[in-house]
């Protein structure tokens, strides 16, 4: 019941930002959402599809993303997203420490900033790329300075690709029987059949950005996986037939 409530508010929201950007002739924004708030937004992409929808993480393939409404052919004018990038490195890097995803997160959360005001965490070696809203880009670079053991110094730079620690994946070749995507990702995350079906069941796999709750879905060459809680994979290419009548098949694997 409480899911269905706070469902109906963000559809709501979209609907007014949808609104007064179209009515008052501006652009309007969200925060970054999440794969579950951006699955309910291509959910309504036909109702909003009028005012101009832009979606924009800081980076290509990001995973969280903030929403625009409004666009330059029909308001006269462009306006960026207010989206910056913030190095987040250690004082000394010798004595750093090997630092998680979770690890930069738990530090942002304690500052007790909004998570709607903090996008993707790109985790490079023992450093960071944050991106966020502009907005709250001061406070960050001003009071974090510690991310577990290791103290840190914040810097918010202009050339978002050129710092983004690039995060290689780990390329595995699998065998299944069908390239059923319960079966992938029961191998690619070494999980039994009823633990990959329970993701389903709770909604947690998405197929490039949008909830999948069929798990006999098939994948095919190019489309990306996120399982909440596990993390994502690509799928590289089509599953190629082994002599003993399985499938081989590539993916890109990002922990």
């Amino acid at each position: 019941m409480a899911q269905e409530k706070e469902t109906q508010q963000l559809k709501n929201r979209f609907r007014d930002l949808a609104d007064k950007s179209y009515s008052q002739g501006v652009y309007t924004f969200t925060g970054f959402l999440g794969l579950g708030e951006l699955d309910i937004l291509h959910g309504m992409e036909r109702e909003l599809g009028y005012a101009g929808i832009t979606l924009y993480g800081g980076y290509e393939d990001a995973d969280r993303k903030m929403l625009r409404f409004g666009g330059e052919a029909s308001l006269g004018y462009e306006m960026p997203f207010p989206v910056v990038c913030i190095r987040i490195s250690p004082l000394n890097r010798k004595f750093a420490d090997q630092l998680s995803h979770r690890d930069f997160l738990g530090a942002l959360m304690n500052l007790g900033i909004e998570r709607s005001t903090i996008g993707d965490i790109r985790v490079g070696e023992k450093e960071a790329c944050l991106f966020c809203v502009d907005s709250i880009a001061p406070f960050i670079c001003e009071n974090l300075d510690q991310v577990k053991h290791t103290h840190v110094k914040c810097t918010v730079t202009e050339d978002m690709e050129a710092v983004r620690p690039q995060e290689e994946p780990a390329l595995v070749l699998i065998q299944v029987q069908s390239p059923r995507i319960d079966a992938v990702l029961a191998r690619v995350y070494h999980l039994s059949r009823e633990k990959s079906i329970d993701l389903f069941r709770t909604g947690k796999v998405y197929v490039d950005g949008r909830l999948c709750e069929n798990n006999s879905r098939l994948l095919k060459a190019g489309e990306t996986v996120n399982a909440r809680g596990h993390g994502k994979f690509r799928v590289l290419g089509e599953p190629r037939e082994t002599r003993k009548g399985k499938l081989a098949l590539e993916v890109a694997v990002y922990r």
